[in-house]
């Protein structure tokens, strides 16, 4: 970093890159902060009238005040005193930005604010990078809490608890006690405590030192060991996170970890002895754990503990209702199962049921024929190579059948055998399987299939059946398997009858809950499909469906239990996405698991929840008996109001070089790539800029948001690229489902191509998820709540035309508009909360108390307010004169204070009358379609009528 002043002069731009190049100095303390300071550069100064100019900003050298030129004022004027500032806000967190015209095209993680005076002023500038903004944001507040001795500033990186640790750590190292060790001796050392890092790396850090000290020797001496350590160690993203959290110290203390679980990391019932639990657990100085404290160094391995791990740990255990009816749930599922190569030349290989029970597959694939010696093989049938007995495969399936999951497996039975093979079948599944198969007789007075949890530990064979009324030892039955289905396409004649094949009773007996049936459209399904017959569907006809009649799909599925297969085109075993048939609620989507990439990764990815049984329930939009979905939706979904996704892509940790690249040597460019997977309206991506040359700790700090209309069924990927003319390498990826994310700062634990976890392969981010995105004008955003309809879709009503109807509905119109009243005008009162404290949109209401409580303490520790309880709500009430600022925040507490009241007085009896609206409206659901006719509806407008009556009970629900 620059210190000479005689470079100032002459204006040159001075900033300072985080990048892995050993020439440039990494920031590990706040001295170092200080010292860019001092040296100072170029900042645009952001002005309420929406100009921009630039400036160089510099700090004095005795650290007392602020000084920008060129300047109209006199160098007195151009200045801020250290002494004057309230507080520094990282962020476009002031009116001055939320009102600047140009504020759009200003980076969040490039803005940050010095508020100073009595009347909170705001100065408010942009840096040239976050890292730079970083610096600044730091060691303001770090002069700021010093500001009562600031000489000691200089020195203090010598004397903090991480350097007295590392000294110890030396110290026990040094055999001779000379306080000297030899370069091989200091490079091992350091690998021991950061594994991680490259012993190429570590040499290079020893020679830069000796060079700048012109020294001759290579034995290292005590100070220096501790430099290369602070140099290599420190991540400045957790270093600048640390000095936050931890109110300017360079250490956290148990408090300071309390509030930091609670206000962001959205932990709850949290105590002291938990967090200082934590920090005996992870500090590494002996000192630090008897004193209670967490230094830089601890707090790096907490945060990329398990402990902070993205995933929420109640979602690795059950959290779901099985009692549903099986239609019910999503399955996971797996296609061709004995593959683990392609399906036009694989052979069968017995490790593909090995793989797919292991990873909890619910749903696997059994294709039998014909084989030697009256044994029945399961075999690729365009490869007939290596064939495996039927016999050790269902002996296999036996022994894994529960070993990840103890909800029931479904075996889905392709028979190619003759009558005499096919007895064998039964009798080795009778004789291996024993009581675990699942063989009663549904019921005809049930109208739904049985639960998960009824069917604990069950095997359910899928397949064709005997007619029931017909007493035959065997028969004739329809061949509608996907080969029947191919066969089909490639003579194209479709109006061709599908071939018959022999079964036998026996065979037919072990089918019950998974007949087999062939569709025919959803009209005939609705009327004569029994709950226990279930239908596959090819890719192509499925899609087609989807396209054309994705309301009906949806609700033919709540009843049936759909399997979507693959198209016969994918020679190469490639998948289909599974998400365009999820978003139909279609239960069974078979996919091919040998084949890795991101259709794999979704599949593994949404099949995590729930404590990866294997079984997703799905959203209640999907199961209901009266509600509405289309998986088309342009974006409302009745009754569901959108969330806003906040993820900021902090750093990553370690990124390998991709497979198989070789044209750039060792270097990576990395970028992240965001996508959300959900129904059409949510699917979406971005990705941040590229970080040149740098795999170790890769800097991105950029912040995103997404709009999410129906959050239980978005998922987010993760996927780090390296950036290549030629064509961008995959380096990792995480996909999960939004509601496994746990808020705050996490590192994201990323799987290679092939989907294993790569070892110390980390992404560090930020997220938070809102109601609905804040920012924009105050004054503008409370009116267009008011007019704006878009913001309000999600609770309109709509017309059926049957009058008795319309008039019940209408009842509902009032209180679904004081509900939403409510709940906006109570967000809205939150949001200029946060805005006063100072604080984005993200931000928690533990974190503006305690910003609010940091003001409302006047300089000599006098409190300027008091808290009284009227009626159980706790207002503030000041005490003696308060400056405006203060009044303003006050009154917006205030209104906060009294949405919150009318929303606990009045919640209740407005909930009851839309409960009531929609009880009295689903009295009429049986008689819709007298009615309907009455009023002389028919054909579309009946099914459009049908149609409103569930959208309008869905939103009131």
């Amino acid at each position: 970093i620059p210190q000479d002043p005689s470079n100032q002069k002459c204006g040159r731009k001075k900033t300072v890159s985080f990048s892995s190049m050993p020439s440039e100095k990494k920031i590990s303390s706040a001295s170092d902060c200080i010292s860019f300071m001092q040296a100072g550069c170029e900042l645009k100064k952001v002005r309420p009238n929406s100009r921009i100019y630039n400036r160089f900003f510099t700090l004095d050298p005795d650290l007392q005040a602020l000084r920008w030129e060129p300047s109209k004022k006199d160098l007195e004027k151009a200045k801020l005193d250290i002494s004057a500032i309230k507080e520094i806000r990282l962020g476009k967190n002031t009116e001055t930005f939320r009102n600047n015209g140009l504020a759009d095209q200003i980076s969040e993680d490039c803005a940050l604010s010095v508020i100073h005076g009595e009347n909170y002023e705001s100065l408010d500038l942009v840096a040239n990078s976050a890292d730079v903004a970083n610096i600044w944001v730091s060691g303001l507040r770090y002069l700021v809490s010093r500001s009562k001795q600031p000489l000691d500033l200089m020195e203090s990186s010598y004397d903090t608890p991480r350097f007295a640790w590392l000294k110890t750590v030396f110290e026990a190292a040094d055999v001779d006690g000379n306080g000297i060790m030899l370069e091989d001796t200091s490079v091992e050392l350091i690998k021991k405590l950061n594994p991680t890092l490259k012993e190429s790396k570590i040499r290079l850090k020893f020679k830069e030192i000796q060079k700048s000290k012109e020294k001759l020797t290579t034995r290292v001496t005590k100070e220096e060991f501790c430099e290369a350590f602070s140099e290599l160690c420190t991540r400045p993203e957790v270093y600048f996170l640390l000095v936050q959290i931890s109110k300017n110290k360079e250490y956290l203390d148990a408090n300071d970890l309390m509030l930091f679980l609670e206000a962001e990391q959205g932990v709850t019932h949290i105590t002291e002895e938990m967090c200082l639990d934590i920090i005996r657990r992870y500090e590494l100085s002996q000192e630090g754990r008897l004193k209670g404290f967490l230094a830089i160094d601890g707090f790096t391995q907490y945060l990329l503990s398990p402990e902070c791990d993205i995933f929420d740990p109640e979602h690795k255990k059950i959290v779901q209702d099985m009692t549903q009816p099986l239609s019910h749930y999503y399955i996971n599922a797996s296609h061709n199962t004995y593959l683990i190569e392609d399906q036009l030349r694989g052979p069968a290989d017995i490790n593909g049921y090995v793989r797919a029970l292991k990873m909890s597959c619910r749903s696997i694939e059994l294709d039998v024929c014909d084989g030697p010696d009256n044994e029945p093989i399961i075999c690729n049938r365009n490869n007939m190579t290596s064939p495996l007995a039927f016999r050790n495969v269902i002996e296999v399936i036996n022994k894994l059948a529960f070993f990840a999951s103890e909800y029931p497996l479904i075996l889905c039975l392709g028979n190619h055998c003759s009558v005499q093979q096919q007895k064998v079948v039964v009798q080795h599944m009778k004789r291996i399987f024993g009581n675990k198969l699942y063989t009663e007789a549904p019921l005809s007075s049930e109208v739904y299939l049985p639960s998960p949890e009824k069917l604990k530990m069950k095997i359910i064979v899928k397949g064709k059946k005997l007619p029931c009324d017909q007493d035959i030892l065997e028969g004739e039955v329809t061949d509608e398997d996907e080969e029947a289905e191919i066969s089909r396409r490639l003579s194209e004649d479709f109006s061709r009858e599908p071939k018959l094949i022999w079964l036998c009773r026996e065979l037919s007996d072990l089918v019950s809950l998974c007949k087999s049936v062939r569709y025919k459209d959803f009209e005939t399904s609705m009327k004569a499909q029994n709950y226990w017959e279930m239908c596959s569907f090819s890719e192509a006809e499925a899609s087609r469906i989807a396209n054309e009649y994705p309301e009906d799909f949806v609700n033919y599925n709540k009843k049936f239990l759909s399997r979507v297969y693959p198209s016969a085109m994918r020679i190469d075993s490639s998948n289909l996405n599974p998400q365009d048939f999820w978003n139909c609620g279609c239960q069974i989507v078979a996919m091919n698991y040998q084949t890795p990439g991101p259709m794999m990764d979704l599949h593994t990815g949404w099949f995590l929840q729930n404590g990866g049984c294997g079984y997703v329930l799905r959203p209640s939009v999907m199961r209901d008996e009266v509600s509405y979905f289309s998986a088309n939706t342009k974006g409302i979904v009745p009754g569901v109001s959108p969330q806003v996704l906040h993820v900021k892509i902090i750093s990553g940790q370690n990124f390998p070089k991709p497979k198989g690249a070789c044209a750039k040597g060792d270097v990576i460019d990395p970028y992240v790539c965001i996508e959300i997977h959900g129904i059409p309206a949510d699917c979406t991506e971005q990705r941040t800029k590229t970080v040149q040359q740098n795999s170790d700790n890769p800097i991105f700090d950029e912040s995103f948001e997404f709009q999410i209309n129906l959050p239980e069924l978005a998922m987010i990927r993760f996927v780090v690229l390296d950036d290549d003319y030629i064509g961008d390498e995959f380096i990792g990826q995480y996909t999960i489902p939004l509601e496994c994310l746990q808020p705050g700062y996490r590192h994201i634990p990323l799987r290679s191509f092939v989907g294993d976890i790569m070892e110390h392969v980390t992404l560090f981010v930020h997220i938070a998820i809102t109601n609905r995105s804040g920012g924009g004008k105050a004054q503008k955003r409370s009116l267009s709540v008011r007019i704006g309809k878009k913001a309000r879709e999600y609770t309109m009503l709509r017309n059926t035309g049957l009058k008795t109807i319309d008039d019940i509905f209408k009842l509902a119109v009032h209180p679904l508009r004081e509900a939403t009243d409510m709940r906006e005008n109570m967000q809205n009162a939150m949001v200029s909360v946060k805005e006063l404290c100072g604080l984005p949109p993200i931000a928690s209401l533990k974190q503006c108390i305690l910003t609010l409580s940091s003001r409302l303490v006047s300089s000599d520790n006098a409190p300027s307010v008091t808290l009284c309880m009227k009626d159980a709500f706790p207002y503030l009430e000041p005490l003696g004169t308060m400056p405006d600022v203060q009044k303003k925040v006050l009154a917006a507490y205030d209104l906060m204070i009294q949405e919150s009241r009318v929303l606990i007085e009045t919640a209740d009896i407005t909930h009851d009358k839309i409960v009531q609206c929609q009880k009295a409206g689903m009295e009429f659901h049986e008689e819709l379609h007298n009615l309907g006719t009455k009023e002389g509806l028919k054909g579309r407008k009946l099914s459009k009528a049908i149609e409103s009556f569930a959208w309008n009970i869905t939103v009131l629900k």
